[in-house]
């Protein structure tokens, strides 16, 4: 029997309905396999720059130093397939496991998915990069028979100043997860994933953008134990409506507003659809004709709040086609949604609060970058959880080339490395199917 009694349906990118009468729990992290095949797919997957391991050899510029005299000259990218072949043998478990090799861009780049029984065997996520960097320095130490005295060449080219910086500066090898230490605490490890970089491995999708948003969200509030216990109802809601698009609230109301809209026509919308959905109604109407309302569900409201957010900022920044207005956005929907029902604004005020911060940060006074940048472990963004990304990841998709540091300059990597991979490309398509398959067995 499933926990709760919350019944959604499902819709994708284009308002068509994927799955019908699907319990809340079907969407969870802990149920859903194709949230936990993203999950796994992120730790799992590594971008190796073999063009850049090529250069740096050959010129001695390895980790960001010159070392005269130490120069190595190998044909990397020529042999790229042949370099393939030594990593996979070396990284798989077994022959036939889920351990896949790609070879890209003529050569220069290769994507490495570290199988399953690794990432599981162990309790670091950085499994996988470890893993790919080390098979990497092995198959060309090997490969080209380099000399001991010249092999910490590879390791430097390969692995960056590590141990010496704790962010392997200079390394040839990517993963989307950054290292531990820079994570704000304990199951952060999702949300220090870029705006940006989602944006590039949805293409632009707005819908599409906001819902793997928000799967990397709700997967880290359940890492951090933010999702335990009456909380657990609460993410789940935000991920259905917010990022999901539970019972096309999402694209009702930016097809409703998407013409002529503003930022309060969506308001205005939203609490309309409260109220016929039964979610809000009026606790009293002041002398002046003000009227207050009152939920008996916060939850859901604060789902049905997000969900309007992400509309906004659609709505918004879809009609000035650039990201500068997502913090305002946040900011003064949730200032005009208060002050029109009575009731807080998305994740009770916290995003509201952050929208203040983020205008600062990101193109305000300090202007230390565009939204693009921001992602949930930054000092500034972290504190809505669940709720704020997904908005911020919405705007960047729909921004025309106005921030200097733009998806295309910052992630392109990331294009290359999860281009081909569907469930990062439409996870709506994949996690609402899935639901729709289990969803008789929750």
């Amino acid at each position: 029997m499933p926990k709760y009694k919350d019944v959604i349906d499902l819709y994708d990118d284009y308002g068509k309905r994927i799955a019908k009468d699907v319990p809340l729990e079907a969407i969870s992290p802990l149920r859903n396999k194709a949230i936990q095949r993203i999950a796994s797919l992120t730790k799992r997957t590594v971008a190796v720059n073999l063009a850049g391991i090529e250069k740096g050899l050959k010129t001695g510029v390895v980790g960001g130093s010159m070392i005269a005299g130490k120069e190595i000259d190998v044909p990397l990218v020529k042999d790229a397939k042949k370099i393939a072949a030594d990593i996979k043998k070396m990284v798989q478990v077994v022959e036939g496991d889920d351990t896949t090799v790609e070879v890209k861009n003529d050569g220069k780049s290769l994507v490495v998915v570290v199988p399953s029984d690794r990432t599981d065997a162990g309790v670091e996520y950085t499994t996988g990069f470890t893993t790919v960097a080390a098979a990497v320095t092995e198959a060309i130490i090997n490969r080209y028979e380099v000399p001991m005295y010249k092999a910490n060449m590879v390791k430097a080219a390969v692995w960056g100043k590590y141990p010496q910086t704790i962010d392997f500066e200079g390394s040839n090898i990517k993963s989307i997860l950054e290292v531990p230490q820079k994570n704000e605490g304990a199951g952060y490890a999702l949300r220090n994933i870029m705006s940006n970089h989602v944006v590039a491995l949805v293409k632009k999708n707005a819908m599409q953008g906001t819902a793997l948003s928000s799967i990397f969200e709700t997967c880290a509030a359940f890492e951090m134990g933010d999702a335990i216990g009456p909380f657990e109802r609460g993410h789940l809601l935000t991920l259905a409506y917010q990022g999901l698009n539970a019972d096309n609230l999402v694209y009702s109301l930016v097809k409703k507003n998407g013409k002529t809209g503003t930022v309060g026509t969506v308001v205005a919308s939203l609490m309309e659809r409260a109220t016929d959905d039964g979610v809000i109604s009026v606790k009293k109407t002041l002398p002046s004709g003000y009227k207050v309302y009152t939920t008996k569900d916060l939850p859901l409201w604060n789902a049905y709040a997000a969900a309007g957010m992400v509309a906004a900022v659609m709505v918004n920044v879809g009609a000035a086609r650039a990201a500068q207005g997502v913090p305002s956005t946040v900011l003064y929907y949730n200032d005009l949604l208060e002050h029109e029902s009575g009731l807080p604004g998305v994740d009770y005020g916290r995003a509201e609060g952050v929208g203040v911060g983020m205008s600062f940060f990101s193109h305000s006074i300090y202007g230390g970058g565009g939204p693009g940048l921001f992602h949930g472990n930054h000092v500034v963004t972290k504190h809505a959880k669940g709720t704020l990304i997904p908005a911020v990841t919405a705007g960047n998709c729909l921004d025309g080339g106005t921030q200097t540091f733009s998806a295309e300059a910052t992630s392109g990597l990331f294009l290359t490395v999860f281009g081909n991979m569907p469930e990062f490309n439409t996870p709506m398509q994949f996690v609402g199917a899935e639901a729709k398959k289990i969803k008789r067995k929750v």
